[in-house]
């Protein structure tokens, strides 16, 4: 299983990359693994700002549809368009070519809620 350690993470397994103000936000390896094959994904929240912890979209595998859940309070400022076509890139990159959204970044306070690679780590028990 990949856990990139300069990624943050959620409990919920989302990943969040942080450079300057702005959060790139995929789900990870562990998730895309556990749902199986994706075949669309579903965000209509760009351009709103969504509260941490809120759904922001959801991720839908050939056998179960999951919400996406904000692991930052922040404004949805772009989606990867090239999921539309190629949702499976979830599957394939998910910390790469399969990130999801990218959102400015409200309150900066909230990343120290986030958790580190070790911390996901023991969330899966890997």
């Amino acid at each position: 299983m990949n856990i990139p350690s300069e990624l943050k993470y959620t409990k919920d397994h989302e990943w969040v990359k942080i450079e300057g103000d702005t959060a790139t936000i995929g789900i990870t390896d562990f998730a895309q693994s556990e749902l199986g094959d994706i075949v669309y994904v579903d965000v209509d929240t760009l351009d709103e700002t969504v509260a941490i912890d809120e759904v922001f979209g959801t991720v839908e595998a050939v056998k179960t549809v999951s919400d996406l859940f904000m692991p930052l309070t922040g404004e949805i400022i772009e989606f990867n368009e090239s999921l539309e076509d190629a949702p499976e890139k979830v599957n394939t990159d998910p910390y790469g070519e399969g990130w999801m959204i990218k959102a400015t970044i409200s309150d900066p306070s909230e990343i120290d809620k986030l958790l580190d690679a070790d911390g996901y780590k023991e969330v899966v028990g890997a």
